[in-house]
């Protein structure tokens, strides 16, 4: 008995220590839909959740309902076409889940033609805050999701795309450690393209925080409430010290990072970016490079529709938009 309520007790501290992360994706997804990108006669890609109501509706249904699947996604029968013959599998940020990070990208995926996939992972089942155990742990639970998409669609490859922690470290440590690649037989991958936002891919000390709780022996204590992903994505921790030895990258995969200036998660932002090793090729984007007026930050790059063109131009390359850059903002995204 002592033990379950010392479980519980655990759980409970994690899920309150997420609770103040959770409330600002809440309120960027909440206003996000109140920045316009930029009109033109190229099609830039549209906001499904276009009305505020229906933003907070998203997020409501993702506190509430954790488990609902973001529009577009997680449709079985789902076959690919020639056009876009792998699927794509979304996976969320830290302290996130599919639905209250997805909302904006997986609908317009799916209106694109893809089949559209986006588990959550690294969290007890049921709860809002997923992706806050140990990265291995996830690493393993998207193994096995990825190999049942394959199996499900007849699809030989699926691409990835993720944000924060999914797209650096647990697709990462997948690629390399749990079957997601074969270095000797690039072709077998099962990946070919990984496609991050602001990902931790070297770690992030949180705008300094991380730095000082490392310094002061505290991330043990601090994942003790938020979770062991916390202790995991800091900078030279065991797993980025183990993911960054022998290089970034894996033969056969091609890497899109995507990063913005104004991260205060993942930092500093050229953390994320990848060198690429043999075989593999990497493009790493600094969003105000493309968009100068872009001033999405972590969590607002997802509901970015300059990000999410430069998302779609990288899964298909040979049918490349412009970006049509328009004011972005952070938290409120654009």
């Amino acid at each position: 008995m002592s033990h379950r309520m010392d479980s519980r007790s655990r759980s409970y501290r994690r899920r309150a220590g997420w609770a103040a992360v959770c409330t600002g994706l809440a309120l960027s997804l909440t206003v996000g839909a109140q920045s316009e990108a930029a009109t033109s006669d190229t099609p830039t890609p549209p906001r499904p959740l276009g009305r505020i109501v229906d933003v907070s509706a998203a997020v409501a249904g993702g506190l509430l309902h954790p488990e609902a699947p973001p529009a577009g996604a997680d449709d079985w029968s789902c076959r690919p076409s020639r056009k876009h013959p792998r699927p794509v599998v979304l996976l969320h940020g830290s302290a996130a889940n599919a639905f209250n990070n997805w909302s904006m990208l997986s609908p317009w995926l799916k209106q694109q033609g893809y089949c559209v996939f986006a588990p959550n992972y690294g969290g007890p089942p049921g709860s809002p805050f997923q992706a806050t155990g140990p990265i291995r742990v996830s690493a393993r639970q998207v193994a096995r999701y990825v190999d049942r998409v394959l199996k499900a669609t007849g699809a030989r490859q699926v691409d990835i795309v993720g944000h924060s922690q999914g797209g650096g470290p647990t697709p990462r440590w997948y690629l390399r450690f749990e079957g997601g690649t074969n270095p000797k037989h690039p072709k077998r991958n099962k990946v070919r393209h990984l496609v991050a936002l602001a990902p931790s891919n070297h770690g992030g000390n949180v705008s300094g925080i991380g730095t000082l709780t490392t310094r002061l022996g505290l991330n043990p204590a601090v994942s003790a409430v938020v979770g062991q992903a916390w202790s995991d994505q800091m900078v030279g921790s065991e797993v980025n010290r183990t993911l960054d030895k022998g290089g970034d990258t894996q033969p056969g995969v091609h890497y899109t990072v995507i990063a913005t200036r104004y991260d205060e998660f993942a930092t500093p932002y050229h953390n994320s970016f990848l060198t690429a090793g043999p075989g593999a090729k990497v493009r790493n984007i600094l969003i105000q490079r493309i968009c100068d007026e872009d001033l999405s930050d972590h969590l607002s790059l997802a509901y970015d529709t300059n990000a999410a063109q430069l998302v779609s131009n990288a899964l298909d390359p040979a049918h490349a938009q412009p970006v049509r850059c328009g004011l972005t903002l952070p938290v409120l995204g654009g």
